[in-house]
């Protein structure tokens, strides 16, 4: 782990923002006229999605990906201007917020300033020709970290960025090298003191693949020697498989046990339903309750929350990366839920616990934040349904703390009715 990693990132909610789609301008100016509302709902940090200029040759789709970078060291100006930006990220911190920007250090796009001013730089095929290693990125060229001079460029515009933000969202980060990164974050710190580092690692099947093809993929473990929070890939693939019903919900209460005893004891993982990359929540689970336990789950696991924009709006429906798609806001609203779970984020326990999950008969998640004689309980019925659930806690009446409601506890038992349960007891 980072050895400056506070485990205080496990009581932050980041909110993720894609600019095009965010509002139907798709500007920066856009973005920062929503801020307050999103500071309301309890976020801590937002995060934008690559806010640079897009390359044009390869493009995907009429407006090309974000992630497909042209020049790392300016903003798209159909966002607006390097001044509206900054106007955006004053407003974030004025509210109390953190801004971190996507960092997209993998790839550029095949017209990008690097690829014309240094094509040295980049990995190139057996013939020559720029490439890169996943084959369906096709409107991409790959980086190749044997290059000294591109790990000063690289870590120099972190430095500039960093004067302005408060850290970084690092795509695909496993595919760039751990040395490069722990150098970077070394640097950095000079100019952003506490910089958070926020490593989207991939799935284990993902790191199987490019390894048995000869290119280097870091584990969560590795990667987590540089960054303070890294994705929930390495078990999302079982979350899914769970909806899917190709195995038992003990399957995945298992995996996130797993976390407990496989990651430093600082960790942090970034806890979600969907992202931009990912089918919306809304859209994997439709039903009503059952969706509400798994949100409500999500923020109870230890981690940091995560929101991707669009999501206390009930959508179903995810944003395409390669053209105006904006977010339909007209859906059910469901802010004061979130507005609930992101408070519960801050409770103490979820700092500095040891944690466990179990799978209940009835498809129920049983979760418990344990410190000392402190416990911190939940009972998430994933299906919605209504079960008699046993749970560890003494007998009496308790305030479920997800919805200020009374809970009974009688004989080590309390009646679920398919509403998350959260209580909090001394003993």
């Amino acid at each position: 782990m980072a050895e400056n990693t506070e485990k205080t990132w496990r009581n932050q909610v980041i909110y993720s923002i894609f600019v095009r789609n965010h509002t139907q301008e798709g500007t920066f100016e856009g973005v920062r006229r929503d801020l307050p509302r999103i500071r309301e709902l309890g976020a801590d940090v937002i995060w934008l999605l690559p806010v640079h200029p897009i390359g044009e040759k390869a493009r995907k789709g009429v407006l090309g990906s974000p992630y497909a970078i042209r020049d790392y060291r300016g903003v798209n100006p159909e966002y607006g201007t390097l001044d509206d930006f900054r106007r955006l990220v004053d407003e974030a911190h004025r509210l109390g917020m953190k801004c971190i920007i996507d960092v997209v250090y993998n790839h550029t796009s095949p017209d990008s300033v690097l690829a014309e001013e240094h094509p040295e730089w980049f990995y190139h095929k057996e013939d020559g020709a720029f490439g890169n290693r996943v084959g369906d990125w096709s409107d991409i060229i790959d980086l190749d970290y044997k290059n000294r001079g591109l790990w000063a460029y690289q870590i120099e515009t972190l430095k500039y960025w960093a004067s302005m933000v408060d850290g970084f969202r690092c795509d695909v980060a496993p595919l760039v090298p751990l040395g490069f990164w722990r150098e970077a974050r070394a640097a950095v710190e000079s100019v952003r003191p506490g910089c958070l580092w926020l490593a989207e690692t991939v799935d284990p099947g993902f790191i199987a693949q490019l390894r048995a093809e000869g290119f280097g993929c870091l584990s969560d473990c590795q990667t987590y020697e540089a960054f303070d929070i890294c994705y929930d890939y390495d078990i999302y693939h079982v979350f899914r498989d769970y909806l899917d019903g190709t195995v038992p919900l003990a399957r995945y209460a298992e995996a996130v046990n797993r976390q407990e005893v496989t990651y430093p004891a600082n960790y942090s993982k970034l806890r979600f339903l969907e992202n931009h990359d990912q089918a919306r929540a809304a859209f994997l689970v439709p039903d009503g309750p059952s969706l509400l336990n798994w949100t409500a789950f999500s923020f109870f696991q230890k981690g940091t929350g995560f929101i991707y924009a669009g999501q206390e709006a009930g959508c179903a429906h995810l944003p395409n990366l390669f053209y105006k798609d904006p977010v339909d806001w007209t859906g059910p609203d469901r802010s004061e839920q979130f507005r609930r779970l992101c408070a519960l984020k801050k409770h103490p326990l979820m700092t500095d616990s040891a944690y466990t999950v179990q799978a209940l008969p009835g498809d129920v998640l049983y979760a418990v934040h344990r410190k000392g004689n402190r416990r911190l309980a939940g009972v998430f019925s994933v299906r919605g349904a209504k079960a008699l659930v046993r749970v560890d806690v003494p007998d009496g009446w308790y305030e479920n703390l997800f919805d200020g409601g009374r809970v009974e506890v009688k004989d080590g038992r309390v009646s679920c009715r398919g509403v998350p349960i959260i209580i909090e007891t001394a003993q």
